[in-house]
């Protein structure tokens, strides 16, 4: 049992978590806490900047930034936990399996794996934006099929060594079956990277996902997106620079929250820290 003495003094763990809950909770009490309609136009106040009636300023068509940014936190975070989750699980009953019953079926599944590797995640990215088409499903199965390797690999390795232990091979003299020994025995004790590298995932995602909005490969408006708010920000830097500057800080925090609380569940669940190669997936300019 982990003493909440040892979290209060994992200083990465602890502001981490609170810069992911205040986004959450941003996120799910958008409707009550925005002060104005996320669609409303002012076109009078065009451009304006920060003051008491809009705190973060209007954008090009007089729609209220604060309004906007906590209801595109909702899309960003939806998009970021629905496909980190799915990979996650995907990428882990791979690993799993590969790493447990080796020979041709490990050869296969991490071979399928490399391949998908082989391509950068952005270029992959935009490649399945590009037949399927923009949307929040198309750009979710985008990072499900970029993100779900990671997963496989790290599940793999873990396994490589799990199932030469003494309790699983007792297990296995008992009679118990192969679903017993990977759900039962070897996965609990590989959760530990599992849950640490979906938690920087989440960073990862939302940066790929505000990516594809900044190319116009993303979510598309009028929903609200940090990446398009970012995108069309960028053409007035001169003259209304807070358009990008919001946005981008956004990004920036809501990334840095989750990277820290990935190092903090890191640090707490494995002191020594676990092996980690190079991770291919986690810089999405590849």
């Amino acid at each position: 049992m982990i003493r909440l003495s040892v979290i209060r003094r994992n200083a990465s763990l602890v502001t981490g978590l609170a810069i992911s809950l205040a986004i959450l909770f941003a996120a799910i009490a958008a409707p009550l806490i925005a002060t104005h309609g996320v669609e409303q136009m002012d076109m009078r106040n065009r451009f304006a900047g920060p003051s008491l009636a809009h705190w973060l300023g209007t954008d090009n068509f007089g729609r209220d930034l604060w309004t906007r940014l906590i209801f595109g936190a909702r899309v960003s975070l939806s998009i970021a936990l629905i496909p980190v989750f799915v990979a996650a699980t995907f990428g882990t009953l791979v690993g799993l399996i590969a790493g447990y019953f080796g020979g041709w079926v490990d050869l296969i599944l991490m071979r399928v794996t490399d391949m998908f590797l082989g391509f950068p995640a952005l270029i992959l990215m935009l490649a399945i934006v590009a037949v399927l088409g923009p949307g929040i499903v198309n750009v979710s199965l985008a990072l499900i099929v970029v993100f779900w390797t990671e997963y496989a690999r790290v599940v793999r390795s873990s396994t490589l060594v799990l199932r030469e232990q003494a309790y699983v091979l007792a297990a296995r003299a008992l009679g118990a079956s192969h679903f017993r020994i990977l759900f039962k025995e070897i996965l609990p004790n590989a959760w530990g990277p599992v849950l640490v590298l979906a938690t920087l995932g989440l960073g990862t995602a939302i940066l790929a996902e505000s990516a594809l909005s900044f190319l116009g490969f993303g979510v598309q408006p009028p929903r609200p997106t940090w990446g398009w708010t970012l995108a069309y920000g960028t053409r007035y830097m001169r003259s209304e620079p807070w358009l990008a500057i919001i946005s981008g800080l956004a990004i920036m925090v809501t990334v840095l929250g989750f990277n820290l609380l990935g190092d903090g569940l890191r640090d707490l669940l494995d002191p020594k820290g676990f092996s980690r190669g190079p991770n291919p997936r986690h810089n999405v300019k590849n």
